[in-house]
């Protein structure tokens, strides 16, 4: 599905349930392909590999499910603030695994949501950043509620996509689907929380701001 942006809130809404739901598939898949094994596996040890299986892809699917809650939910009603430790934890559960590390600086403070959100989104940025792995940190400067944020992309390789970097900017006339859909999405949380992102790219880094 591809529609140019800027497009309306029914789009957008169909477009983020399609991210999320290409986000939680796969470990879903592999927990309903773990029970079928186990219904007909009688070997004890294939049993507890399959048993770590749908462990590891439970894990995985909450996850990435308490992520999306906070990244692209309501998350309370209009006005709510977030603590940024709830935030840093479902940070750290998305991020951290085989591939990525994530390290977190910043005041455990309360935030308005849509400024969480956008932090939150820049976070699974910086993991589309390396999609062979690498390190995510992330910085939170000044004093609640005027804060900076910046999330740092240490890999090789380490680069976004120029579809990506323009979505992030407000370019219009671009095609959107539910790959793309998350820059598309910060950069209407980032006006909405008045606030404007910006991305540098260097030899092995990919930095993400927001101020």
């Amino acid at each position: 599905m591809n529609e140019p942006a800027e497009i309306g809130d029914l789009e957008l809404a169909a477009l983020i349930s399609s991210r999320i739901c290409h986000d939680v598939i796969s470990p879903v898949g592999a927990i309903a392909n773990g029970l079928e094994m186990l219904a007909e596996e009688q070997d004890e040890a294939m049993r507890e590999q399959t048993m770590a299986l749908i462990r590891r892809s439970a894990s995985q699917a909450s996850a990435k499910l308490q992520f999306a809650r906070l990244a692209f939910g309501a998350a309370g009603s209009a006005g709510a603030e977030i603590d940024l430790r709830d935030a840093e934890r479902v940070a750290r559960d998305f991020v951290q695994g085989a591939k990525h590390t994530l390290t977190w600086q910043g005041p455990p403070a309360t935030l308005p949501k849509n400024k969480v959100k956008l932090l939150l989104n820049l976070v699974a940025l910086g993991v589309v950043a390396l999609p062979r792995g690498g390190a995510v940190g992330v910085e939170i400067k000044g004093e609640a509620p005027a804060v900076s944020f910046m999330v740092r992309a240490q890999g090789e390789p380490a680069r976004l996509s120029e579809h990506v970097t323009s979505l992030l900017a407000g370019v219009n006339g671009l095609t959107l689907d539910a790959h793309s859909i998350q820059p598309y999405y910060a950069n209407r949380i980032a006006a909405a929380a008045g606030m404007t992102v910006s991305v540098e790219t260097r030899d092995k880094e990919v930095e993400l701001k927001a101020a």
